[in-house]
């Protein structure tokens, strides 16, 4: 079976991704920063490495007797030795680098599908400077361009506080509607494209079933849990005055506030044609996400 290495493995993409694939026969090997923390994948029968994209003499003969690689891991919210420039720049430079000189048959990076030479977000900018660069690596690629992951933009960062709370902020006026995509739809996306010729050398994006507001992300929750949520809002003159407070002390956070005053003008829509349905599969719809995070509390 072809061997897969995925960087990032710790991560929700990266994690769900070993998971998938050790159960499905591959040969897995995970790269990460913490190996404690990958102990339940190293039972499952995957192989650990611990290294760091920030520092390049760890990517050295990672690559060995490796079919295709998996990049799972970001700097978004990184700070110090972890910034973004350090991780999702320099650090993917250096391994597209490491994976030219070792013959990886597939290189499957997962961007955003927003990514742009002029986006306001550095993220952004430099999630296009690597897709940019891979594609004129000479490695025979393939580019996912990814809305936001329901597991952290759905749950984490909006519904966890009304579970937990009955209560919820949201950056921005929350009317604007934005693509999500469920992990578990990207990694049947992946197992359908990986070391397939015809999706070498392709950009593609892969979309979630809908376009929905943050608002509306907040009454079904409370759909889901029979409550009236409360939900209140962080004004965008707030916001750009604490990302320019913040940012010297966590780049992370500040760009997480302007990435949500560039949402609240900008089109964060996708077409659902583009969702896992062009792969013959049926895409995990907001509400059927909801439920499922709901109903285990």
């Amino acid at each position: 079976m072809p061997h897969l290495l995925i960087i990032g493995g710790n991560g929700v993409l990266g994690s769900a991704a070993a998971n998938h694939f050790l159960e499905n026969g591959f040969r897995v090997t995970v790269f990460v920063r913490n190996r404690s923390r990958a102990v339940s994948l190293e039972k499952k029968g995957a192989i650990i490495v611990e290294g760091d994209l920030a520092k390049p003499s760890t990517l050295t003969g990672i690559f060995t007797g490796i079919d295709i690689v998996l990049t799972a891991a970001h700097g978004m919210l990184g700070m110090g030795n972890n910034k973004s420039e350090k991780v999702d720049g320099a650090g993917h430079k250096s391994l597209i680098e490491e994976a030219q000189k070792s013959g990886v048959k597939h290189f499957i990076y997962t961007s955003v599908y927003t990514a742009s030479a002029d986006h306001p977000v550095d993220f952004f900018r430099t999630k296009y400077f690597i897709e940019q660069f891979l594609i004129k690596s000479g490695l025979n690629y393939t580019i996912l361009k990814l809305p936001a992951f329901m597991e952290w933009h759905v749950y984490n960062l909006l519904g966890k506080n009304i579970v937990q709370k009955g209560k919820t902020t949201i950056l921005g006026r929350g009317n604007t509607p934005v693509n999500f995509i469920a992990v578990k739809d990207v990694v049947a996306a992946i197992d359908k494209i990986i070391l397939k010729e015809e999706f070498y050398n392709k950009t593609i994006p892969v979309a979630g079933p809908q376009n929905m507001t943050r608002n509306e992300i907040a009454d079904l929750f409370g759909k889901a849990l029979n409550i009236k949520p409360k939900v209140g809002h962080a004004p965008v003159r707030l916001l750009k005055l604490f990302s320019v407070l913040v940012s010297p002390f966590h780049p992370g956070i500040a760009r997480v506030m302007k990435l949500s005053i560039y949402t609240e003008n900008s089109d964060e829509t996708m077409d659902p044609k583009y969702s896992v349905q062009q792969f013959g599969l049926s895409p995990t719809t907001i509400e059927e996400f909801i439920q499922s995070v709901t109903t285990k509390r």
